[in-house]
Formats: C-alpha cells, structure tokens, sequence
C-alpha cells in the first residue's frame, strides 16, 4: 500500500510539473482539391511539421466542395475547412454557424498576378458573347461554391437569369474537359491545372474569368468553429506554424520539381499539366497566411448586391486571425 501512495503521489508529481504530456489533439482538416491548401500534400512532408505528433495530429477529410464543407463543419466532421467566400456567407446565413471563424488564406485570385478560374466554350462552338447562353447548358462545381456564384453573377450582370434562361449541371473539375467536349454543356468552369490539358488548349477557349466576374477574390479561407478553436489554441497555433512552413517549402521555386512529381503521382495525371502549380501563374497564397478581407467583404456584398444572398455580412466580425498572426512571427519574415 505504501508503494501504491508513492505511486500516485509521483503521478500527481508528474501531471503538475507537466511531464505527463496529453496525447496530440487531432485536427480534422477538410479538403476539396489536392492542390488548394496544404492538407493532406503536407502529410508527405512530415519533416517540415515539427509539431506533428507532439501537440496535433492531422486528419484530413476529403469533401467534394466548399459548400459541402458547411454541413461537415457543422456536425463536427470537419474542425478546420476549406471555405469560398460564398459558402462563408451561406454558412453564417442559412446555416447559423455564428461561432464560424475565418482563421487564415488558403488562395486569392488576385488582379494583377495570379490564376483565376475561367469559364471556357469551344473554340468553334455557337457561344461567342456571354448572351449566346440563353437556352444553352452550363457545367459549374457545385451550387453554391465560388465557381458557381462567379458565373450566376456574370450571367445576371447580363440579364440572363441563372435559373429560367440558362440550364445549370454539376460536375467535377476533372470531368469538365469531357462534358464539354462531348457537348453535354456548352460552358464550363476550369480550374488549375486542367486548363492545362492539351485538348482544353487546342479546342476550347475562355468566354470570362472568375476576376471579371468578381474582381479580386479572397477565393479560399481557412475557417472553423470558435469552441474548438479556444479550446485547443496552442495546438491551433502550432498545427498553422507547420502549415505555413509547408505552404513556403511548396511555392519556393528551389522544391518546384519535387512537388510537381508527388501531386503527378498523386492526381495520375500528366507532369507537364501541373507544371504551373505554386508558381505565379497559380492562385495566390500569402507566405505569411493572411487573408485579404478586403476583398472577401467585396466578393460577399457582390454575392447581395446581386441576391443571391438576402443580406451582406461584416466580415471582420467573423475573423480571427491572432492564431495564424503568432504561427507567422515564429518564422522567418516574408
């Protein structure tokens, strides 16, 4: 009995000094597209997550799009998402996420360098002008998602209206090369890399871009729910530390064709589609992970402005950025 005291008094010993560490809590990080944000491409470079395993593990949750994000952040299946700036505002509106924050930039299509997604036809097809879409067939991602408020708001700037004049479809990014060239839609949205592809190149051509829809766009967030955030905010803070070292480690030129050769491995699609990928002719991602609110508060009172949202929101209202603020003062300045 008097080894079992000792016992337990060496325990609470332990506990209080903090050498009996807690297990790492576990993240659950949503994803849409491989390339878009740094989960799950970092948990190939685990060399470059220094708090991995100690602090947080990740596990990543592969979602079909952004709008789909809002219900897996809202049953819990999802801590940390993707989100576009559309589905940040259905989130909050219509499903009463008000505890949603946006934490950190994922990607921007910026004016002046960066992708931005387009919306192509053929090259020798009957759609030459924007109004050449009236009883025609359109392929977006998803309703909701980013793309498919771009193109909506484009259609309405020109009097057309998204759901009498023109036929909306779904699909997904990698499909949309073949539902255009089998003529199954007569537009559709392309993302990096698959405006890429040889086929693309050679037959289809860009009617508008997401940017001349939109302008600027703070097309990606990183967001999740204030209660988890606060309750696990060092691991926060160190989870983003390492996803911001591997955000620079996969835009530095020096690691170019390393990183191209995985996501080639991983997509099974060809290296030289992907040869743009985390260079300038790519979305923008900001080394230091802050967000252009900005824009996003722009890209959401367009989303009203045009109804497609009953009203707008103030988006610093629902920010908070000191998590990836002290991730990026651990790290070298950019």
């Amino acid at each position: 009995m008097r080894l079992v005291g000792f016992a337990a008094v060496a325990a609470l010993l332990l506990a209080g000094t903090g050498l009996a560490k807690a297990d790492p809590v576990t993240i659950k990080v949503g994803w849409v597209v491989l390339t878009s944000s740094s989960v799950p491409l970092s948990l190939e470079n685990k060399e470059l997550l220094q708090h991995y395993g100690q602090s947080y593990v990740i596990e990543p949750v592969s979602v079909r799009a952004t709008s789909a994000m809002i219900t897996a952040l809202g049953t819990g299946d999802v801590n940390v998402g993707t989100l576009a700036y559309s589905s940040l505002a259905f989130a909050i509106q219509n499903a009463k996420l008000d505890d949603l924050r946006i934490i950190s930039d994922v990607s921007q299509n910026r004016a002046e360098d960066s992708f931005t997604t387009k919306f192509m036809v053929l090259k020798d097809g009957p759609i030459k002008k924007i109004e050449d879409l009236k009883g025609k067939v359109a392929a977006s991602l998803a309703a909701g998602s980013a793309v498919d408020i771009a193109m909506r708001a484009m259609l309405r700037r020109h009097h057309l209206d998204d759901k009498k004049d023109v036929t909306i479809i779904e699909g997904s990014f990698p499909n949309m090369k073949s539902i255009l060239l089998s003529k199954r839609a007569d537009m559709v949205s392309v993302m990096p890399p698959f405006d890429e592809d040889a086929a693309m190149r050679e037959q289809a051509t860009t009617l508008f871009t997401q940017k001349d829809a939109m302008g600027p766009v703070q097309l990606i967030v990183w967001a999740g729910r204030a209660g988890f955030i606060n309750e696990h905010r060092a691991a926060m803070v160190d989870f983003m530390e390492d996803s911001l070292r591997v955000t620079r480690w996969l835009m530095d030129p020096a690691n170019h064709d390393e990183v191209i050769d995985r996501v080639a491995k991983d997509t099974k699609q060809p290296r030289e589609q992907l040869d743009m990928l985390f260079t300038s002719r790519d979305s923008y991602r900001d080394p230091n992970g802050m967000p252009n609110l900005t824009a996003l508060q722009h890209n959401i009172d367009t989303q009203r402005e045009i109804g497609l949202i009953d009203k707008s929101i103030a988006v610093k209202d629902y920010a908070d950025l000191s998590i990836v603020q002290e991730a990026a003062a651990r790290l070298p300045k950019k």
